[in-house]
């Protein structure tokens, strides 16, 4: 099928190892005709697509469906379900070696950043949720981090499932500053001026000229880095409005009734994506294309990585 992943990716899990072979037979066969090979390859962007959102996507789903089909006598609170779920989850991702521990590694440590933030913010009344829950801190469900966890997992394994190459990419102690200063920023603008625009700047100074490289079937297919995130940051607002539609969290100007999030919202998605891209690129190591440098301080012979 057109979900199978890399050789590489298939060495540490076995259980994809069938689909890699699906996968070969198909490949042959539609490589034979041009309109075939191209609405093949579109389909196999999609699916590999939503290969890499399997954790988003269930989480997602489960949203819509404890807000329409959660009984309202259960003895757990939907919060709690949506927790306990997400770990189980999670825990079969790695049982079943669809996940690395380095990927969990880095999952969990978004987690963790993503729920104190959480808690900060619903402190200080920047959105609230509504229902009950034993699992919390505060006035966060525990489960919020796993709705950050997403965000990680998505990168994760879409830089393996597409075997992301990369050219002219910012060094990572550079998107570590960056990477830090964002996150101090979404506490301290509360109380002192807000430099996210700062940020934005700092942003396309440093990606203006990265190139993400990547492989949907037979040719690698290339994109500014810097519109990659735009798009994933469009795709998580996109599923805020649906977290918000199911009121699993709710802005003060939802209270009465629901309202499309603000569009200044997908600004704060795309520098926290950032963030999020910052630590999975620690732990990956930015891998150049072939004769091109990996990073803008690199000579072409030095790649991160390699």
């Amino acid at each position: 099928m057109p979900l199978a992943p890399s050789p590489e990716a298939t060495r540490v899990r076995p259980v994809l190892s069938r689909l890699a072979d699906i996968d070969r037979h198909i490949s042959a066969r539609m490589a034979q005709r041009p309109a075939m090979a191209a609405l093949y390859e579109f389909l196999r962007f999609g699916l590999k697509q939503a290969w890499a959102c399997l954790f988003g996507g269930i989480m997602v789903a489960l949203l819509i469906a404890t807000r329409y089909a959660y009984p309202d006598n259960a003895g757990l609170y939907r919060y709690d379900f949506l927790f306990l779920a997400a770990l189980a989850v999670q825990a079969i991702l790695l049982a079943s070696r669809l996940e690395t521990m380095d990927e969990a590694k880095v999952i969990l440590l978004y987690h963790l950043t993503g729920t104190a933030m959480e808690i900060f913010k619903t402190a200080v009344g920047s959105w609230i949720y509504p229902e009950p829950a034993i699992f919390r801190i505060g006035g966060v469900p525990l489960f919020t981090g796993f709705m950050y966890s997403c965000i990680g997992s998505y990168i994760c394994r879409a830089w393996r499932l597409f075997d992301f190459r990369f050219v002219s990419h910012p060094p990572l102690w550079m998107l570590t500053l960056l990477s830090g200063a964002i996150y101090i920023n979404f506490f301290a603008h509360h109380y002192v001026p807000d430099v996210r625009l700062g940020l934005f700047a700092v942003s396309a100074v440093l990606f203006m000229r990265a190139q993400i490289h990547f492989r949907i079937w037979r040719r690698n297919r290339s994109m500014p880095l810097l519109l990659g995130f735009v798009l994933v940051a469009f795709f998580i607002w996109l599923s805020e409005n649906i977290g918000t539609f199911t009121r699993t969290w709710v802005y003060p100007n939802q209270l009465q009734s629901w309202s499309l999030v603000s569009l200044g919202k997908l600004g704060s998605w795309f520098l926290l994506l950032i963030v999020s891209y910052t630590m999975v690129a620690i732990v990956n190591k930015p891998r150049r294309l072939p004769g091109k440098p990996t990073s803008t301080s690199l000579r072409p012979n030095q790649g991160a990585g390699t």
